[in-house]
């Protein structure tokens, strides 16, 4: 992975291009944080809603470029944007493949992980952002491919820096916690930052950063 500073030197450029100057400001878990995949079927549907494919297909509005997804070059992930339906039905393919492979048993050792990531906007840019969408006031964002690919860095980094973090969340189980500290993580499915859904609350600006997780047991 290349530097922060260089991916902040990109994406202070991109800025200066025309892209919106959001930034990530921290992550958060709560009780969204973790669910269960309990088979195979769910595991697909998990990756079908992530994807906006199939029974999910109507979620893929005009934002969904926007979103950054794990794909495998041989078993290399590498992360990127799509552009097309297909495009994501191929890594939904190939995801599928890399789950046989990893042999999950789906008896407590899948687990779908949501991370909150909420950034920041200057407000003099926010209200540039603004306009209204089927009598609903809502916000678009410009955003080149190198800054959501900067976003993207910058969550991924704080969602590591979080495992070593004293992240306390009530009603959290110890098996929880092993995973916000990566100590129990034995491989990651699949991972998704959901750019084409961002929430607002409270004035805060949210998108939620979604991994896959194969645990182990004990």
């Amino acid at each position: 992975m290349e530097s922060m500073r260089d991916v902040n030197r990109v994406m202070e450029r991109e800025i200066a291009k025309g892209s919106s100057p959001l930034k990530l400001d921290h992550i958060e878990f709560g009780e969204y944080s973790y669910q269960e995949i309990t088979s195979k079927e769910k595991l697909l549907e998990v990756l079908s809603y992530l994807l906006r494919i199939g029974d999910f297909s109507q979620y893929a509005g005009k934002t969904v470029i926007n979103n950054v997804y794990m794909d495998l070059q041989g078993r290399k992930p590498v992360f990127k944007r799509t552009k097309t339906a297909m495009q994501r039905n191929n890594i939904f393919a190939t995801i599928k493949r890399y789950a046989k492979k990893l042999k999950p048993e789906y008896n407590g050792d899948v687990y779908l992980e949501t991370v909150r990531c909420y950034f920041t906007i200057p407000e003099e840019n926010l209200e540039k952002c603004r306009y209204t969408y089927r009598g609903n006031e809502t916000y678009a964002f410009l955003l080149s491919d190198k800054y959501i690919l900067g976003l993207y860095t910058h969550c991924l980094v704080a969602r590591k820096e979080a495992a070593s973090a004293e992240v306390q969340v009530e009603g959290f189980t110890e098996k929880e916690y092993g995973m916000v500290r990566l100590e129990n993580v034995r491989d990651v499915l699949f991972q998704a930052l959901l750019l084409d859904d961002l929430k607002f609350e409270d004035r805060k600006i949210y998108a939620e950063f979604c991994t896959c997780l194969l645990v182990k047991f004990g």
